[in-house]
């Protein structure tokens, strides 16, 4: 015998398929937390390796502020900072990591995520010519910006907006660096 229609039964019907979903929503949001988590830590770690020269031991995370803006970096004992930081590009937020040595080197820099246009912009991840500027790159005797705007980089073909978003955000890092290390003051 089918059940009557009413507002009370179908009430009942809904409540109780929303209170399915949630407690399947909420068992896999704690199935997969410790998951992401784990995943998310090994993507920040392999970028850390990546933009630092070999170090030992667990690089320890901090945050400065400056301008403004806030800046996460972990501190590598023996090998420098890696610090993270984001701009504007022309897609979106552009944020990379930049590996600065104890003297105040660029080591190198990864991208962590970008909205830039495929085949364009999405380039200052891949375009090694590009990337190399920085690998090595002393800041005290490079003018951090586009060679287009009168500095030192050259800029990733047809992508002059992201270029200049990521030697910004090298720029910022190196501003951050020395807010960091002490060699300029906290604005």
């Amino acid at each position: 015998m089918a059940a009557k229609s009413s507002l009370k039964n179908m009430l009942l019907c809904l409540s109780l398929v929303c209170l399915c979903c949630s407690a399947l929503l909420a068992g896999t949001y704690a199935l997969t937390l410790e998951p992401i988590k784990a995943a998310a830590q090994a993507k920040t770690n392999a970028a850390i390796a990546e933009v630092l020269p070999p170090f030992e031991g667990n690089p320890s995370l901090s945050e400065v502020q400056f301008s403004g803006a806030s800046y996460s970096y972990y501190r590598a004992e023996g090998a420098g900072y890696a610090i993270i930081s984001n701009t504007t590009g022309f897609g979106g937020t552009l944020s990379i990591m930049v590996g600065i040595t104890e003297d105040g080197t660029v080591h190198n820099t990864k991208v962590l995520s970008h909205s830039e246009t495929p085949g364009l912009g999405a380039k200052c991840e891949t375009d090694t010519r590009f990337i190399q500027q920085f690998s090595g790159l002393d800041p005290a005797a490079t003018r951090l910006v586009v060679s287009k705007d009168g500095g030192d980089i050259d800029a990733i073909t047809a992508s002059t907006i992201t270029s200049r978003a990521y030697t910004l955000a090298v720029a910022n890092a190196v501003e951050a660096y020395k807010v960091i290390t002490g060699g300029k003051d906290n604005e």
